[in-house]
């Protein structure tokens, strides 16, 4: 059974050997029409890593050829496979300029805006790829109004701007607890104008009456008043949408000492 084994082993090294050799002469071989033809059997059978090195050097080959518009468009796809976005992003954009009329052109823009996509992170953290890629995909929808992709690509864009709209709620929430209080009211109040169909509005506008009225305790007492009845027009502005609001005890709470501090200011 080990002597068994133990050729099984020695023959896969051998064969490994033999493949590595074998690609090896390829890369070195001037045969550029079986270079394409193994590079595209690479891509094919999911040997991206293989079939990289094989298209970079034939883009610069078949420069000027038909043939250049497929190399461009596998060597992007394969790059894309290998979660290199960046790159991907650049050559699909690239493609896209080069080959307007391609078929695989409309594609090609899809592509552009969803490696984007794939580059923006989680909400906490910078959302640069997520603004980009939303316009992307906005850039697309525009170009190709009837394409099946078009049902994705809105989905996709919905899916970042509420990813977007929790990051603006998380960083005004944050000017709050780290009791930036005029900050933190500005920042959820831009919140509601930006998403003003957004599903944390009872909880934004919870924040900016509570925003407000902390900030009118910690001022100066030549302006306490003013922030006072401001924090009470955002009592009023917030049970008028909220009268049920889970939020109210403590509302009320807030605008009772607001007024009880007006009128300890004017006694």
């Amino acid at each position: 059974m080990k002597t068994q084994l133990i050729a099984i082993i020695l023959i896969c090294s051998c064969l490994l050997v033999s493949c590595s050799n074998s690609y090896q002469k390829l890369l070195k071989s001037t045969d550029y029409d079986l270079k394409f033809e193994k590079a595209k059997e690479f891509y094919n059978n999911g040997k991206y890593s293989k079939a990289i090195p094989l298209f970079e050097e034939l883009i610069g080959v078949y420069k000027g050829t038909k043939s250049l518009e497929k190399i461009y468009y596998y060597f992007a796809y394969s790059l894309y496979a290998q979660k290199d976005f960046l790159l991907s992003e650049f050559y699909f954009k690239n493609f896209h300029s080069f080959y307007p009329k391609s078929v695989f052109a409309e594609d090609a823009l899809f592509m552009v805006a969803y490696c984007n996509y794939q580059l923006s992170p989680k909400d906490r953290l910078d959302q640069s790829y997520t603004g980009k890629a939303m316009d992307q995909f906005q850039i697309f929808i525009n170009t190709y109004p009837y394409s099946e992709q078009v049902e994705e690509a809105n989905l996709l864009i919905e899916e970042m701007r509420d990813k977007l709209e929790i990051k603006d709620f998380n960083s005004a929430k944050l000017y709050y607890d780290l009791q930036h209080y005029k900050a933190s009211a500005v920042a959820f109040e831009n919140l509601l104008k930006n998403y003003p169909d957004t599903e944390l509005r009872e909880e934004a506008m919870y924040y900016i009456v509570k925003s407000n009225y902390d900030y009118a305790i910690n001022s100066i007492d030549s302006k306490q008043e003013e922030r006072f009845r401001k924090t009470i027009d955002m009592y009023y502005d917030f049970v008028d949408k909220f009268e049920n609001s889970k939020y109210l005890r403590e509302t009320e709470k807030i605008f009772t000492q607001s007024e009880n501090y007006i009128n300890k200011i004017n006694n």
